[in-house]
């Protein structure tokens, strides 16, 4: 995958490239996935409301892929790019305008340009198509809230995707949803923002599949999941609590049910030795507090003069709940090049006609 465009910008976009031919195109349920990671209507959501139409340029002939790269765009339409004036001349605490300016010379402000979260509809498009691909193999993929701010969940087993879609943070526990709402609307009239944790769950994935040393699959889910705008860490199975237990209880213990090896206990999170198990493989993915804060902040100019520098803008309060698509297409393309490298070896695995 391979992503263009700025947050105020005329279009975002991007190219799958790689995808196997024959994959049966389901637009609407790409414009499903696009439409999960719009914001919402509570206090919690950035009033920037995009319609996120997505447009097919090429890959696709006669209702499936051709196996040929599939570019695609999504325009941008409400745009307010004067909200950004200060930034021309102030640098924003917590933004990537520095940084990049070091780099590049020049930075594009306007909602945060390239480095905005806008970029991660491109993803969500791109991730869609590989969720396609994985449907035909059963594969599927599914992420919750499990923390915003201090409050987090206690429970963190799977639960059905129908109570994490139904509810309004993406969080499936509602007494833990309530406190989090509870607490996104103390920040709000604060004028602050929250950080959180989402938990992500690869279901149906065959053992096998991923390398050993450098190329661990792991490795390959911690790249792409830290290449998400605002994302801080990534743990997988017990993650750092698994510094702290004893190899008699961190050690899962394998048995012989229903025809295959599965293991009782799952501190491994799915992966030993940077290879699925077979059984589900577990992350989680933190994510930093929204920079863009409604309260003024000290600051410097470009030319090193102190200065003030107060938000504009539109911003959400936590955009933990709107990256859960965004953390399932990212693992969604890491699992389709991992099957498609697997299957090169020699392997097989049936196509799945269910739902």
């Amino acid at each position: 995958m391979s992503t263009f465009g700025e947050s105020h910008g005329e279009a975002i976009g991007g190219i799958v490239d790689g995808c196997p031919a024959g994959v049966e195109w389901n637009e609407k349920f790409i414009q499903k996935e696009l439409d999960r990671r719009k914001p919402g209507t509570g206090f919690s959501s950035s009033p920037r409301q995009e319609p996120d139409h997505f447009e097919v340029l090429s890959g696709i002939y006669e209702g499936k892929t051709t196996g040929q790269p599939i570019a695609f765009l999504i325009r941008n339409i409400d745009q307010r790019p004067q909200d950004y004036e200060q930034a021309e001349q102030m640098i924003r605490p917590g933004h990537a305008d520095f940084a990049w300016k070091q780099r590049y010379g020049i930075f594009d402000p306007r909602g945060g340009g390239r480095a905005s979260a806008r970029e991660t509809a491109a993803r969500v498009a791109a991730g869609a198509t590989a969720k396609l691909f994985l449907k035909k193999y059963g594969v599927h993929i599914n992420a919750y809230v499990l923390a915003i701010g201090p409050i987090q969940m206690t429970e963190k087993n799977w639960h059905p995707v129908e109570d994490i879609e139904a509810d309004p943070l993406r969080c499936p526990h509602k007494e833990t949803s309530s406190k989090m709402q509870d607490y996104l609307q103390q920040l709000n009239d604060e004028g602050d923002t929250a950080g959180g944790i989402i938990r992500c769950f690869v279901r149906n994935c065959p053992a096998g599949i991923g390398n050993p040393v450098f190329d661990k699959l792991q490795a390959a889910l911690a790249y792409a999941m830290m290449s998400i705008p605002a994302a801080k860490g990534f743990e997988y199975g017990e993650g750092f609590s698994a510094a702290s237990m004893k190899g008699s209880q961190h050690n899962d213990t394998p048995e012989f049910k229903n025809g295959s090896i599965h293991f009782v206990t799952h501190h491994a999170g799915g992966i030993l030795g940077g290879i699925s198990t077979g059984d589900d493989i577990v992350f989680n993915v933190a994510f930093k507090p929204v920079s863009s804060i409604d309260k003024p902040q000290l600051t410097v100019t470009y030319e090193g003069k102190p200065a003030i520098y107060q938000p504009g803008g539109r911003h959400d309060i936590t955009v933990v709940p709107r990256a859960v698509p965004v953390v399932e297409a990212m693992a969604a393309l890491v699992i389709a090049d991992q099957l498609i490298e697997w299957f090169a070896l020699g392997n097989y695995l049936p196509e799945n006609h269910s739902d």
